[in-house]
């Protein structure tokens, strides 16, 4: 059954799923967007850069695809992506610097910073660190 969510952030765990069907998380990622129905997914250059650098190691052809992917996410009308730039940098390290208790990467500070900015409250992501810092992890459910 479809949530009611206007947004919901597709963080790198989400997209590695989705691009990789044999991910331990695939699943739970094509779960997660069924029980979401329709919704309008918001991420960020920083993520999409990591995603890149996850399947950085997997050869040409899967290098190929992930570029490809990461275009297709770019061109789709449907997913906002936030860019990266001066100010996000400056804003998720601000986040990172205040969570020095946290094992947040700079990537899930940006991240957390988009969703703060935009009021999201639900992420794509089997990240705990999401979960700390008080939004739901959709891939944990």
């Amino acid at each position: 059954m479809a949530q009611t969510v206007s947004a919901a952030f597709a963080d790198t765990a989400y997209w590695i799923a989705m691009f990789l069907p044999g991910d331990p998380w695939h699943r739970a990622a094509r779960r997660a967007s069924e029980r979401l129905g329709k919704v309008r997914l918001v991420t960020a250059d920083e993520v999409l850069a990591e995603f890149l650098t996850a399947v950085a190691a997997a050869g040409p052809v899967s290098r190929l695809r992930a570029v490809q992917f990461v275009r297709a996410i770019l061109s789709n009308p449907a997913i906002e992506v936030h860019p990266q730039s001066r100010a996000s940098l400056l804003r998720s390290m601000a986040l990172y610097e205040t969570r020095r208790d946290k094992r947040y990467s700079l990537t899930d500070c940006a991240a957390m910073a988009v969703m703060h900015s935009a009021g999201i409250t639900k992420a794509l992501t089997s990240d705990r660190h999401f979960e700390q810092e008080g939004f739901v992890a959709l891939m944990r459910d």
